[in-house]
């Protein structure tokens, strides 16, 4: 027992160093940090994630999740939960958000930039009735990768029905009026945006776009369909 108690001390005095430091070490952050790091990152090309501080305790709302505290790792990486990822804050060339690399990346690099001052999303802009702004934002994403999943002809789409659903049928509009732009060689796109007219009774509008959709496939069932109630018998 007398050579096991020497041990047992230096494990009790190490263990007792450890949580003192543990507790000693802050998960405040420095002003000039704050002042770095604290704005909103595109983390795709229509979602944002934001960093803000409260205390100077870095704070991350994404997703429509407020108050996410990520753990500190170090004065410029946290361990991220909700994405299971270590985010780090690049200062060079300019700020920005890399996520550190490991196996599971497959050697991508993945970088999320700092957006500027009163700069929003498509989404955002989409939101605020700023629809040009909307369209012309939807647009570059379609110039930069025509394959991104926010510019999906039918995503797009389903938005536009849900704000019919609820309504909403400027919106509803508006949105099919950016998929036609975005796929002017989509006889659906037409459709929808003659279904959207159909509903505030605009039948001038629901006709020309009808004739529209059929005049990209004649066999659009639904144009057909709803192209022939409204013509004079």
């Amino acid at each position: 027992m007398q050579t096991i108690k020497p041990v047992m001390k230096n494990y009790v005095l190490l263990l007792f160093l450890l949580l003192t430091y543990l507790g000693c070490s802050s998960s405040k952050n420095s002003d000039a940090f704050i002042s770095a790091t604290t704005g909103r990152y595109l983390f795709n090309a229509n979602e944002v994630i934001e960093v803000y501080f409260k205390e100077k305790v870095l704070l991350i709302k994404w997703r429509g999740k407020e108050d996410i505290q990520p753990l500190k790792v170090n004065d410029s990486s946290y361990y991220m939960r909700a994405l299971n990822e270590k985010i780090l804050f690049i200062s060079l060339p300019i700020m920005h958000i890399e996520l550190a690399k490991k196996t599971a990346h497959d050697g991508v690099q993945y970088s999320f930039k700092k957006m500027r001052t009163g700069e929003k999303t498509p989404t955002e802009y989409f939101q605020a009735a700023e629809f040009e702004n909307a369209m012309n934002a939807f647009k570059k994403i379609q110039q930069k990768n025509s394959l991104d999943p926010s510019i999906k002809e039918r995503v797009l789409d389903k938005v536009g029905y849900n704000y019919l659903k609820q309504n909403n049928f400027k919106n509803a509009i508006e949105i099919f009026k950016i998929n036609i732009v975005l796929y002017p060689k989509s006889s659906n796109t037409y459709d929808s945006l003659g279904a959207a007219y159909l509903k505030i009774k605009d039948t001038t509008n629901a006709i020309a776009n009808y004739k529209n959709a059929l005049s990209i496939n004649p066999e659009n069932r639904s144009s057909l369909r709803n192209l022939q109630q409204l013509s004079p018998k």
